[in-house]
């Protein structure tokens, strides 16, 4: 095998082709296949490879072996072009060519090499990116010359353009520069006459259907940039359609064979917004001829579909592209189609998608989805214009009015599962719980959830005449199944917030009080489970409702504590999660005296705490713990507060006063599987009470803090005796108690808002029994849990911790390092959580980093680095962020400054530019960025009062120039680039330093894409600055709109004063 990297010797094509036979073939040998993939992995990487693609095209008898070879070619085409001589350029270029005419001339041929000629084809566009405009400038007059001379090739040369076009119009900014894509995009507008000429040429005279059709593939590429003039011709004033429209209207259309082709044109050339109404006839001209046509194709909407439940592929292609065309016609001419003579074509084409959205094809049902989406929101911001007026209704919703119900039935029947419903039917029809999140269901969820709000606020009564209509219909027993009252209940709370507070009671008190029934009513598990499910998502998803009708909200929550006994599968767990849901958004309920109470219904519910939970799983417990403890926290009573505190804890402090008890008398009585998870449950249950009792919980943990710590170190003593307990069960049921004491403390550090007291009262003996126990483990017995306690003390004391700061440094620093830097793959949690903490003492502290020793700092500094070249996507980032905010922290002081960046500018200059151009390390590209931009401006603005070079060996007229001779020498690496670009590029970079960031980044991005460094299907993260913007103007738009943000994610508590 090995043979065939001699490349001084003539290519064994022989023995090429065995070798992928070998890989290619299932029944080879595990062995000669893994020998095999090195060889030719091997093969391909050789720089020189390249020259033998040609001898394997030519002799080659194996597809496989000539799509590696043209694996070869691309690579070498994309990455090594600018690098290699002109003639050799020119030559491969030229073979390429006459490859591609040699097999596509002939009809056989072409048939036969399909594959090959698709791939030949893919290579010759990357040369074209490459050659086009610059030493290529005939390419189209060429391309179009020779598509005369031959429809096969011609077809060939169709194929060609479409993949051009797409290169450059559709998959170009995340592979070249921005002025090379504007080059290439007016290069090909400005010669688009030639290809227009021939696609009319061959629409008009062609005959052979293949031919037609990648024309007509090849022009749909095309209509969405070309100019104007070629779509829309206007005479004395008057704009029309163009000849080649007029072709695909009148020719093409009506025509079965190529009617999907041509409609999938005429979705582009509809989708087009011009915001002139000098063209609305040419696009009135278009609709009325493809619904003139439809009427023909389908007379009756209704059999849509029956007839793609019943067509062929063909059949159901052209339905999902009617889909594609009204939906993006009217996005974009919605208003010109309401005028009178239009209407019934409106009516029409509705009626059409509303059908449509009955398929079950769930990507049809996104299209239209989206549509309705957009209708309903247009609609809506209309409502605005007419509050003041006495029309009732808008003109606009009256014309839509009937097909909004209709939609509003497709939404309702096909309403996608919520995330909290947890009680699903899996394939044998048997209700059980749902053990993983299906998360294209949960988007979807989200789409629908927002377009019924926007159906809701137009017409809030046909929304709730037809929820309550189908609900009615299901009590029944009519067309009852666990499906429709599933998809009723979850569209009925998802329109929580959309209605005014009158008309949501109504209708709550109405559904629940239906569902109640039902539930009393239908007999057996299963249904009672569904029931019951659906009856607390609703009740869940209206917490306002809840919060201003006590006794409803009471029997509710009473309700739910009756479903905590019920044993079917996720009945109790949604029990529990609904119960925590409408704790924390009507909390102060609880706590107050409401009419016609006694007394608060906090004292009922501790009262009857132990009857509740009863049946509930550990799990469960801890989730209705933190309920309680939200409702707790919100009395403005301090004293009450305490009182309901004990009394809130009694459980389980009963059972630690056993457990500790029994180990005053006897300490061995903690050192069993039994005792290690009684203690394990019992801190777990007062971690969820410190979430949700914040600054209360100190009333609880004072109680229980010494015990705690003195548990802990038992188990550590123990451990550390024992080290390879930790493998047995008992070892592990003690490492777990360890990290969950460690949690708690957490929770309880961060939650209290009086640091003082923290500090004065629970420090110190917490770092004695958590630090000494770090430092003497062996690494398998470390807890990470330590680095995050530690990183939360140091965030929430601040100022108060720094005398302490040393010795927890002291603690982890180089004994958690000896860990993890041995390779990339050890102790990840370790990993993220101590740079965590070395981010916090930068960020809260960092005058102790100021006051370290220069070889403990120089060992900082090295593992800031590791940390930023970490391929693990969020160590690498707080790396990156703990050196951006160092370079902050050390510029406010001049000597800090001079010593700082004296010693470690140029290293960590390096290793900045190295990772930003690496291909690991792509998604930090904002913030490298930002740290290279900062770094220039330390230079640019004096920061640094001394040279950064040594002045005995080089002389520079500032730092400036000393950096930029730095940057210039590492890019220079490149063989993509000149020598003077990269010192323009530079140039460019130290002048925008100090004006704006985004041209700075923007600049940086095109300088990576021409060095080739990063391959083109790794660059979105170059774009996620602008896609992040995009998403948070999306969402604060959204949160304007009554409704959208879901329920439980408002704060009602200011409601609760």
């Amino acid at each position: 095998m090995e043979n065939i990297l001699n490349f001084n010797e003539p290519l064994d094509i022989n023995l090429l082709d065995q070798i992928v036979t070998v890989l290619y073939n299932p029944l080879s040998n595990k062995n000669d296949i893994k020998a095999a993939q090195m060889v030719l992995g091997k093969f391909q990487e050789h720089p020189d490879a390249w020259s033998k693609v040609d001898t394997i095209l030519e002799t080659s008898k194996l597809t496989q072996t000539k799509f590696i070879a043209l694996v070869i070619m691309d690579s070498l085409i994309k990455y090594r072009w600018k690098s290699l001589p002109r003639e050799q350029c020119e030559g491969i270029k030229n073979y390429i060519v006459s490859l591609i005419i040699r097999l596509s001339s002939d009809p056989q041929t072409s048939s036969r090499e399909k594959l090959l000629i698709n791939k030949l084809n893919l290579v010759f566009v990357q040369i074209l990116k490459q050659e086009w405009t610059t030493n290529w400038s005939t390419f189209i007059p060429e391309i179009i010359s020779s598509s005369k001379t031959n429809e096969s090739l011609c077809e060939n040369n169709m194929v060609i353009l479409r993949l051009l076009s797409e290169e450059i119009f559709n998959f170009s900014e995340e592979q070249m520069t921005q002025t090379k894509i504007q080059t290439l995009k007016i290069t090909f507008e400005k010669e688009f006459s030639l290809i227009n000429d021939l696609c009319f040429y061959i629409l008009e005279n062609a005959t052979r259907a293949s031919l037609i059709k990648a024309t007509l593939e090849t022009l749909q590429r095309f209509l969405n940039w070309v100019p104007l003039h070629y779509i829309i011709e206007v005479n004395g004033g008057i704009a029309e359609p163009s000849k080649l429209v007029k072709l695909l209207l009148h020719k093409y259309f009506p025509e079965p064979l190529f009617r999907n082709s041509t409609l999938k044109c005429l979705t582009e050339i509809g989708n087009l917004s011009l915001g002139n109404q000098q063209y609305d006839a040419v696009f009135i001209a278009i609709i009325d001829k493809f619904m003139n046509q439809i009427k023909f194709i389908k007379p009756d909407p209704s059999k849509i579909p029956q007839d793609y439940e019943e067509g062929d592929q063909g059949e159901r292609s052209f339905i999902h592209t009617i889909s594609l065309f009204l939906t993006g016609f009217f996005k974009s001419h919605l208003k010109i189609m309401e005028n009178s003579l239009n209407i019934p074509y409106l009516t029409l084409a509705h009626e059409i998608l509303v059908n449509i959205s009955n398929i079950d094809e769930l990507e049809l049902f996104k299209i239209c989805l989206e549509y309705w989406n957009f209708l309903s929101s247009n609609l809506y911001s209309d409502i605005a214009i007419f509050t003041t007026t006495l029309l009732s209704t808008p003109p606009r919703l009256q014309l839509y009015k009937s097909v909004l119900s209709k939609v509003r039935v497709v939404l309702i029947d096909h309403m996608a599962k919520p995330e909290e419903v947890i009680v699903v039917e899996d394939e044998n029809g048997n209700i059980v719980r749902e053990t993983t999140k299906d998360t294209d269901s949960l988007t979807l969820y989200e789409s629908m959830r927002e377009t019924l709000i926007f159906l809701t606020h137009l017409d809030s009564e046909n929304t709730q005449h037809i929820m309550l209509e189908k609900l009615q219909t299901l009590i029944s027993g009519r067309e009852f199944t666990f499906q429709r009252l599933n998809t009723l209940c979850w569209a009925i709370g998802s329109i929580s917030g959309a209605q005014n507070k009158e008309q949501e009671k109504r209708f709550l008190v109405t559904v629940i009080k239906d569902l109640l029934e039902l539930c009393q009513n239908k007999k057996g598990k299963d249904n009672k489970a569904v029931i019951a499910s659906d009856i607390m998502y609703i009740v869940g998803q209206y917490p306002r409702f809840l919060k201003d009708h006590w006794k409803f909200l009471k029997t509710v929550v009473n309700k739910l504590f009756e479903f905590m006994h019920e044993s079917h599968p996720g009945v109790q767990d949604m029990a529990c999660d609904t119960f925590l849901k409408i704790s924390k958004q009507c909390k102060r309920k609880f706590v107050v005296l409401q009419v016609e109470e006694s007394q608060p219904f906090i004292n009922e519910l501790l009262n009857q705490l132990s009857t509740t939970i009863a049946h509930l799983e550990q799990s469960q417990i801890h989730t209705f713990y933190e309920a309680v403890g939200y409702m707790i926290a919100s009395s403005s009573d301090a004293a009450f507060r305490e009182k309901l505190v004990n009394k809130f804890m009694e459980l389980p402090n009963q059972s630690w006063l056993q457990i500790m008890g029994a180990a005053s008398v006897n300490v061995e009585s903690l050192l069993t599987v039994e005792v290690a998870r009684d203690i394990l449950n019992l801190i777990k249950t007062n971690n969820r009470a410190a979430m949700s009792l914040e600054n209360c919980y100190i009333t609880q943990i004072s109680k229980i803090y010494l015990d705690l710590l003195n548990v802990y170190r038992t188990y550590s003593d123990h451990i550390s005796r024992n080290p390879n307990i930790y493998r047995e069960t008992l070892g592990q049921a003690m490492r777990s108690v360890k990290k969950e004491t460690l949690k708690l403390l957490e929770t309880f550090i961060e939650k209290s808002s009086d640091k003082q007291v923290i500090y004065s009262n629970f420090l110190q003996p917490l770092l004695e029994a958590v630090l000494g126990d770090y430092r003497t483990n062996i690494p398998e017995t470390r807890d990470p849990e330590v680095l995050s306690l530690m990183t939360a003390i140091i965030t929430s004391l601040k100022q108060l911790v720094h005398p302490e700061v040393p010795k927890i440094l002291e603690a982890v620093f180089e004994t958690t390092l000896s860990m993890i830097t041995k390779n990339f793959e050890d102790y990840p949690y370790h990993r993220i959580n101590f740079f965590n903490l070395i981010r916090a003492i930068n960020s809260n502290a960092f005058t102790v980093f100021h006051n370290l020793h220069p070889q403990q700092f120089k060992l900082l500094i090295d593992c800031v680095v590791w940390a930023f070249k970490h391929t693990e996507r969020n160590i690498s980032e707080t790396g990156l962020h703990i050196l951006k905010e160092l370079i902050e922290n050390v510029s406010k002081n001049s000597e800090v400054a001079n010593v700082f960046f004296k010693t470690y500018l140029v290293s960590l200059l390096n290793d900045i530019l190295y990772i930003l151009t690496d291909s690991f390390h792509k998604s930090g590209f904002a913030l490298e960025c930002d740290i290279l931009r900062m770094m220039f401006q330390v230079v640019e603005n004096g920061v640094v009062k001394i040279p950064l070079f040594d002045p005995q060996q080089a002389s520079f007229p500032s730092n400036s120039e000393y950096v930029k001779e730095i940057v210039v020498t590492f890019l220079s690496a490149s063989p993509n680039v000149s020598r003077p670009q990269i010192h323009s590029f530079v140039t460019r970079l130290f002048n925008l330093a100090n004006i704006n960031n985004n041209d700075f980044k923007s600049a940086t991005r095109d300088f990576l894409i021409t060095l080739k460094e990063w391959k083109s299907h790794e660059n979105a993260d170059l774009y996620s600055d602008e896609k992040n913007i995009e998403k948070a103007l999306a969402l604060k738009k959204q949160s304007m709109i009554p409704g959208m943000v879901r329920p439980n994610d408002v704060n009602l508590e200011m409601n609760d004063l």
